[in-house]
């Protein structure tokens, strides 16, 4: 696990430092390498706030909390954090179906501008191929979330149907889905 530590308005501690990245071993069983935290430690006032943010492969998560001890703000983010990436995998695992062979590839390629207005064939500037994995609109919902993701294309796991899920101006979620017959 990489960890990278940010000290704002306090001395750097080699103390706190080897602290967190200790702590930090605990939660990383809940995450697939390759992995990345940042920890934020600051001093406001009397407030000792720590911050992490942990990225593993398809997930971010963050969780901050403050107390009057570095200490205790360390272990009650990691508590917290534990209990996030426990209810994620739990999730995940209730959600999962029984193969993921049924994931579409899907072709995603983004056109230069420019090349829209002056020629009739547009230039493609890169092309990138992803699966659709099959899942529930609750996952799809939770994987935005996670991801911080606009929008999300997947294969509906009871429909078998290509759904794309989008984050409306208002903060709640459209669904398109396929007319069927």
């Amino acid at each position: 696990m990489q960890v990278t530590t940010t000290f704002r308005h306090m001395e750097q501690s080699e103390a706190l430092k080897s602290y967190a990245e200790e702590k930090l071993e605990r939660v990383a069983k809940y995450i697939d390498e390759p992995i990345s935290a940042q920890v934020y430690f600051t001093v406001e006032k009397i407030r000792h706030i720590v911050e992490i943010v942990i990225s593993g492969r398809g997930i971010v998560t963050k969780a901050s909390d403050s107390t009057n001890d570095m200490y205790a703000a360390v272990d009650a983010v990691l508590d917290k954090m534990e209990r996030q990436l426990k209810r994620y995998k739990e999730k995940l695992k209730a959600h999962k179906p029984s193969n993921d062979e049924n994931g579409r590839k899907i072709s995603k390629k983004i056109y230069a501008a420019e090349s829209i207005e002056s020629s009739p064939e547009p230039i493609i500037i890169t092309t990138r191929t992803e699966v659709a994995k099959p899942m529930a609109v609750e996952e799809a919902v939770m994987q935005m979330d996670l991801l911080h993701k606009d929008f999300l294309i997947f294969t509906d796991a009871k429909s078998a149907e290509i759904n794309v899920l989008y984050r409306r101006k208002d903060g709640n979620f459209g669904l398109i889905e396929p007319q069927r017959g």
